[in-house]
């Protein structure tokens, strides 16, 4: 049985589909195809390629390189770059991304690390008062005290060094055309402004371009961006060496450091010295699959492994979605695994992470034990996972806020990726560099604080380190070959809404569309959050009764998915925003 379906939406969500079906429409008769698949709640099927992102026009740019025969890097670099743009609140140029790759020629999953670092001239005391007591956190959002070093366009290039068959110049036509001619507010975007007008003023560039003559942005409005359609043209026409030295760094620094109020420590030499780091994927099994992602300093791929583990010996098809049982389990496993996130996990490069400890089945075996219960779970602590380095941990005390966007991709050859991108929180740092795009706040992901009770926080901040995410971008595979690729935006509620639709597809059948769809219920910390406005309040009563406190909340999530299968392929994107999945 099927947990229905009964979303509403606010007024905002509302007309994100009216403004999807008018840009699909604007682009190509089979992208508003698309969007009209998504609005039925029916997956878009394909033979051959397969794109889905959080914009009809990345979508479409995308959808350009597969059909001209490109591979999923070089699509991925088109839709990136055009979502830097046309949602700029969410990713950039001036941000992060975890990539992760199944390669079709050699069965191997791989994964690139485009995560920012903190500046080389970073202290433990980063976000700390004169009495070593943590900021308030929008005291160190804004500004550019939370600047980390981009690493977006390095992955960029790196990906399409190691993957790409088109031309990287061509590869950014789309994104410089909508800078130059302009392209139409989403609703999405000038809800946001509007939502953000105080911030978004603090800063005389930002504030021209998001609050023109101190009027947010409209719904409709033709926008452009003249300074950032060089920055590409620069880019596609030398590489991504530009963006990190010379004037275009230049302008990053010297807005990062005479941000008023705030400014921040970012040098030319952190920018000198950036580079993306190839890592091992982190893989953990779920019935007769390997969910394969991406390790730290993400804590997304160990967090999902070890809530799937932990669920592998339950039969949740048997218990089903409309099951509050089913939802207990997989509650009270996400509690467990955020306990163990909390503990250990942090950039690997710094601190000695347990990773394969942490998703070894034998360890998940035992904590799953905890789940025999009737009832909630009313005390949770981290577990002792096998340590090659017996070294102690404080829990972690960060906070890590919602403002990401996620791109799927499957090309013709069989290459698929699944790359999660991001500026941290709705607008980054609110500092806007003179290329045209906004700057991160990444480094408010790390622990405000270095120690609890004199014990050490694997998450504090250290020069060069990289902070602790939650993006979980996924490939899972069957007999060595991919048939899900998957992710969301959602801050550290993305492992939720990963894990929901992977559980959704594998043991509830449903098709990718279905899972996306399919109302949220997050259990992070004890609380059990359910969406509001969906048949997930349905279940608010049984959650009480076994335990739980639950409290009813938007949770907007962005999936995009593409399910691979013997019959081809199928994508679905999150109806809770703007995007669009398109194949061939």
């Amino acid at each position: 049985m099927r947990l229905t379906l009964s979303l509403t939406f606010t007024a905002l969500a509302l007309s994100a589909p009216a403004y999807a079906q008018q840009a699909a429409d604007a682009i190509a008769p089979e992208a508003a195809s698309a969007q009209a698949a998504k609005s039925a709640g029916t997956p878009v099927e394909a033979q051959n390629w397969m794109v889905a992102a959080a914009n009809p026009l990345a979508v479409q740019a995308g959808a350009r390189v597969l059909r001209e025969g490109g591979s999923a890097a070089d699509a991925m670099v088109a839709v990136q770059a055009v979502l830097g743009l046309v949602e700029p609140q969410s990713s950039g140029l001036g941000g992060g991304a975890f990539l992760v790759w199944y390669d079709a020629s050699s069965g191997e999953v791989t994964t690139l690390d485009g995560r920012e670092t903190a500046p080389l001239s970073a202290t433990p005391r980063l976000f700390q008062d004169a009495n070593g007591e943590p900021l308030q956190f929008f005291d160190a959002v804004v500004g550019g005290l939370s600047v980390g070093t981009p690493g977006t366009p390095a992955l960029m290039e790196a990906a399409h060094k190691k993957w790409g068959k088109s031309d990287w110049s061509g590869l950014f036509d789309e994104a410089i055309r909508l800078a130059d001619d302009g392209f139409a507010v989403s609703p999405r975007l000038a809800g946001l402004v509007a939502n953000d007008v105080e911030r978004l003023q603090r800063f005389p560039r930002t504030a021209a371009y998001f609050v023109p003559d101190g009027q947010p942005l409209q719904e409709g409005a033709t926008l452009k961006n003249p300074a950032y359609a060089d920055t590409l043209s620069r880019i596609a026409g030398e590489g991504a060496a530009v963006f990190y030295e010379g004037d275009i760094a230049q302008g990053i620094i010297d807005t990062v450091q005479n941000a008023e109020g705030n400014p921040g420590v970012l040098a030319m030499r952190d920018l000198a010295h950036y580079e993306i780091k190839e890592r091992p994927a982190v893989c953990a099994t779920y019935r007769a699959h390997e969910v394969c992602g991406m390790g730290p300093p993400s804590s997304g791929a160990l967090t999902v492994g070890q809530i799937l583990g932990m669920l592998d010996g339950r039969d949740l098809a048997a218990l089903g979605a409309e099951n509050a049982e089913s939802w207990r389990l997989i509650g009270d496993a996400s509690r467990l695994a955020f306990a163990d996130r909390g503990r250990y996990m942090a950039d690997s490069d710094f601190v000695p992470v347990p990773a394969e400890g942490l998703v070894d089945p034998a360890y998940l075996s035992e904590r799953a034990k905890l789940l025999d219960t009737d009832a909630a779970l009313t005390e949770v602590a981290p577990g002792t996972p096998a340590f090659d380095h017996a070294l102690l941990w404080a829990d972690d005390m960060s906070l890590e806020l919602p403002s990401t966007s996620h791109i799927s991709i499957v090309d013709a050859e069989g290459n698929a990726l699944s790359m999660t991108t991001t500026i941290e929180n709705g607008f980054g740092s609110r500092l806007m560099a003179p290329g045209g795009f906004l700057l991160n706040n990444e480094l408010t992901d790390f622990s405000f604080r270095t120690h609890s009770d004199g014990v050490p926080i694997a998450n504090r901040v250290e020069p060069g380190k990289r902070p602790r995410s939650s993006m979980a971008p996924t490939i899972v595979l069957e007999d060595g070959a991919p048939t899900l690729v998957v992710g969301s935006p959602g801050g550290s509620r993305i492992i939720g809404y990963v894990v929901k639709t992977i559980i959704a597809h594998l043991d509830w059948g449903m098709d990718v569309q279905q899972a996306i769809d399919l109302p949220h219920l997050v259990n992070r910390f004890g609380t059990y959050d359910v969406e509001e406005g969906t048949s997930a309040t349905s279940f608010s009563d049984a959650l009480t009764g076994l335990g739980f406190e639950v409290n009813a909340r938007g949770l907007t999530s962005g999936l995009h998915a593409i399910s691979i299968g013997p019959d081809g392929l199928q994508g679905g994107a999150d109806p809770r925003r703007e995007g669009i999945a398109l194949g061939n």
